[in-house]
């Protein structure tokens, strides 16, 4: 008998329709231009490592909220957290200077004033305005700064002055719900503050588990000039100025 004919091979199946693939070209803005080519040089000359510790906000939210519509009051602008990091930074600047000092061929240089520059989201990129001297300032003083920075920044009317020479750098990303993260420095300067959303989790406290609003903080440091010592201690300071502000009053 014959042998069977062999099966059909199965027909293909059809390609999947896709939708039109569009792409939009944008040319990049100067200031976005500029501030890529300052981090990837800074990416290039530093030897970058990131420090890690946790902040409880217990009592700096506590602060807050006892205080925050007299201080409103008084000064005119809101009570927030960046006030407190900020002079948090100033007092961990003073405690360890080479973290506010630079490179400068193969001398150090220490600076012996304490500007701090704050990342700002802004329309057109990333921008970050200058608190100088802000160990002299005040609460009110570094709040009313950073609220008329801010106000520049949307509007476009910041002054290159105004974002050039600080000796040290906060970033914020909390405001945008980051977790955590590793900051790249600002160049010139040798080290960078992250600071991260504040977080409800369970932690060990005087031998008991409770729940306390709890922040990440990274540093980001040049290692050929800060030892890991100095960064731990670093961020060490500004750990116990934030969860107990009367730290910052007494100048402990």
């Amino acid at each position: 008998a014959p042998a069977p004919a062999a099966a059909a091979p199965p027909s293909p199946s059809p390609a999947p329709m896709l939708g039109e693939r569009r792409e939009t070209r944008v040319k990049m803005t100067r200031l976005r231009l500029r501030v890529s080519e300052r981090l990837k040089s800074a990416q290039n000359t530093y030897a970058m490592l990131t420090t890690f510790n946790e902040i409880d906000m217990s009592g700096l939210m506590s602060l807050r909220s006892q205080f925050k519509d007299a201080f409103l009051e008084q000064h005119g602008v809101k009570l927030g957290f960046m006030s407190c990091f900020v002079k948090a930074s100033a007092k961990a600047l003073k405690t360890v200077p080479a973290v506010n000092a630079i490179i400068d061929g193969d001398e150090i240089v220490y600076r012996e004033f304490y500007d701090v520059s704050i990342a700002v989201s802004a329309p057109k990129g990333l921008v970050v305005p200058v608190l100088r001297d802000v160990d002299k300032m005040s609460f009110a003083g570094v709040e009313g700064a950073i609220a008329l920075y801010g106000a520049k920044a949307k509007d476009g009317t910041l002054a290159i002055d105004e974002m050039t020479g600080g000796t040290f750098t906060i970033s914020n990303g909390g405001v945008f719900g980051s977790l955590n993260g590793t900051p790249i420095i600002n160049p010139p300067q040798s080290a960078i503050l992250g600071m991260h959303s504040i977080v409800q989790r369970p932690v060990v406290v005087n031998g008991e588990i409770v729940i306390r609003p709890m922040m990440n903080v990274a540093l980001t440091y040049d290692h050929r000039l800060v030892d890991g010592r100095e960064a731990v201690t670093f961020l060490k300071t500004i750990k116990e100025a934030v969860e107990d502000p009367r730290r910052l009053l007494l100048e402990l």
